[in-house]
C-alpha cells in the first residue's frame, strides 16, 4: 500500500532564482567584452583567462537558465518525474566546460613562460578592477540563493573564482608596473587556471552523487529509521531509499512493517499520517511514499528470500 504525502512537484531550486541568475548573466557579459577588448590592447594573458574563465560562467549561467525552463515542463507518462533532471545535466556540462577552460588556460601559459610579451599595465589593471568590481556585485546578488540549486551554487562558486582571478591580474599588473617583471602576466594567467580546477571538481562530485541517487547531505538515514520505528504499529522498516531527483527535490520512500490490526482504513491513515510527519521533521521533502507491509507478508516475504 502506497501513501504519497504530496504529488506537487514545485519550482525548481535554479526556477526560483531566474531572476538573479540574468542579472549576473547580463553582468558577466559585459565585463567579458570589455576584458577582451582589454586584453588585445594590452597584450596581457591574464586578462584574456579571466575573460575566458567569465565566458565559460556565462555559458553556465545560460545553460542553468536554458534547464530551469526545460524543468518546469509537465510530467508525463514517459518521464513520470517531467525534465527536472536537466538542471543536474546542465550543472555536469557547466563543470566540464571549467576543466576544458583550465587546461587551455595553463597550457598556453608553459608555452610563454619563456618568452612573455611585453604588456600594457593600465590597460590591464583598469580592466581588471572593473572585473572584479562586477563579480563582486554578482556575487551580492546569488549569495543568498546558492544553497538552493546546484546551478545557482555553481554560478556563485565560478563568480567567486573569477573575484580571485581579476584580483590575481590586479596583483600581476602592479608587479609590472613597479619591478617590470612581465612575467607576472604569465604566472598569474597560470594561477587563474588552477584556481578553476578545484571548484569544477567539488561541482562535478555533487552531480555525480545526485546521478548516482546518493543519500542527500546532512540526512540521517538511520535517525529516520529510529522516528518510523517508534511510531505505534510499525514493527519494522526496510528499503529505506533517500535520493535527490534535482536540485530542491529530494525523495524518500519506505517498506513498512506494520502489526495486522493497524491496517483497518482508520489505523491505515493514522500510521500513514504519523510517518509523513515523522518523517517531515527530520527530512524536508514532499515527496515520500510509504508501502505498508503486514507482519504475515514480512514473514512470508522473508521466508521466499531465505
Amino acid at each position: 500500500m502506497g501513501h504519497d504525502h504530496s504529488h506537487s512537484h514545485g519550482i525548481t531550486g535554479t526556477g526560483k532564482h531566474r531572476n538573479r541568475l540574468v542579472a549576473v548573466l547580463a553582468i558577466t557579459l559585459a565585463v567579458v567584452l570589455v576584458q577582451i577588448m582589454g586584453a588585445v590592447l594590452s597584450g596581457s594573458l591574464a586578462l584574456l583567462a579571466d575573460a575566458g574563465h567569465m565566458l565559460s560562467d556565462a555559458a553556465g549561467v545560460s545553460i542553468a537558465l536554458l534547464a530551469a525552463w526545460i524543468a518546469t515542463r509537465p510530467a508525463n507518462e514517459k518521464r513520470t518525474y517531467g525534465y527536472q533532471r536537466a538542471e543536474v545535466l546542465a550543472a555536469l556540462a557547466n563543470a566540464l566546460v571549467l576543466i576544458v577552460i583550465s587546461v587551455v588556460i595553463f597550457t598556453e601559459a608553459i608555452r610563454r613562460l619563456g618568452s612573455a610579451p611585453e604588456v600594457r599595465t593600465d590597460v590591464m589593471l583598469a580592466a581588471a578592477v572593473l572585473g572584479a568590481a562586477a563579480n563582486l556585485v554578482s556575487l551580492l546578488i546569488l549569495r543568498g540563493a546558492q544553497k538552493e540549486s546546484l546551478n545557482v551554487r555553481g554560478a556563485y562558486l565560478e563568480v567567486l573564482g573569477d573575484l580571485l582571478g581579476s584580483f590575481a591580474v590586479i596583483a600581476a599588473a602592479v608587479v609590472i608596473m613597479v619591478t617590470g617583471f612581465q612575467a607576472a602576466d604569465t604566472i598569474a594567467s597560470m594561477v587563474i587556471a588552477l584556481m578553476i580546477l578545484p571548484r569544477a571538481w567539488h561541482l562535478l562530485r555533487d552531480v555525480v552523487d545526485v546521478l548516482l541517487e546518493a543519500t542527500p547531505k546532512g540526512v540521517d538515514v538511520q535517525l529516520i529509521r529510529e522516528h518510523i520505528l517508534a511510531v505505534d504499529g510499525v514493527v519494522s522498516v526496510h528499503d529505506i531509499h533517500i535520493w535527490t531527483i534535482t536540485s530542491g527535490v529530494p525523495v524518500f520512500s519506505a517498506h513498512v512493517v506494520v502489526e495486522d490490526a493497524a491496517l483497518g482504513a482508520l489505523d491505515t491513515d493514522r500510521v500513514l499520517d504519523k510517518l509523513a510527519s515523522c518523517l517531515g521533521s527530520h527530512f524536508d521533502t514532499d515527496h515520500c511514499t510509504f508501502q505498508l507491509e503486514p507482519v504475515t507478508h514480512a514473514e512470508h516475504e522473508a521466508h521466499q528470500h531465505a
